[in-house]
């Protein structure tokens, strides 16, 4: 065999070698996920995945939000919204997300905990959500079955409640909910059950 012979011998074995080790866009992709940056919105400072797409903030009444790419059988992917402190007590805030699910089917599940940047309530929901479509002032919104939100009241100890929220498709709001939580340094294991006050 002449040298250039095995010169090419040589490069193709090493170019299978290569394509054989090349990380697959799943790979790729959970590679990603797995990265986080930090961001900050009012005095939260907050620690999210890259693979969440920062956008700019539809309305003023928006610190700041993302698009999170959908899980495997998910048809779009989910959104995570941070609003800054605003009126309303907590029980307040609670029953206007619960009205955000038909009460048909409607799962709910409460629990608090306590972070470094404050105390906070967190509700996960999930059925069919109520999802908003065109301009907030038309009020108007359509049936999305196998729903889920996972919302926050965070009191800041800087001041102020802040809001958290991710929504989207059940399988992929439920694979996010650990970064989710993760962002603001939440640890489901360290969350105790929260209950509504009686009225």
């Amino acid at each position: 065999m002449s040298f250039r012979s095995r010169l090419l011998v040589a490069a193709a074995t090493l170019l299978c070698t290569c394509s054989l080790w090349a990380p697959t866009p799943a790979v790729r992709a959970e590679e990603k996920a797995a990265k986080t940056q930090e961001v900050t919105a009012g005095e939260l400072k907050l620690t999210v995945p890259e693979a969440w797409q920062s956008k700019p903030p539809t309305n003023n009444l928006r610190l700041a939000q993302f698009t999170v790419p959908a899980a495997e059988g998910d048809e779009s992917g989910a959104e995570v919204v941070i609003f800054p402190p605003f009126g309303g007590s907590t029980s307040a805030n609670i029953q206007r997300w619960v009205s955000q699910f038909d009460a048909d089917g409607r799962e709910l599940k409460m629990t608090q905990g306590k972070v470094d940047q404050g105390d906070y309530v967190l509700v996960e929901l999930k059925g069919t959500y109520k999802k908003p479509i065109g301009p907030p002032i038309q009020q108007r919104t359509e049936a999305a079955p196998g729903h889920k939100m996972v919302a926050v009241i965070l009191k800041s100890k800087a001041g102020g409640n802040y809001f958290l929220r991710l929504v989207g498709p059940e399988k992929t709001v439920e694979a996010n909910a650990p970064a989710f939580r993760k962002a603001f340094g939440a640890d489901a294991a360290k969350e105790e059950k929260f209950e509504l006050p009686a009225e």
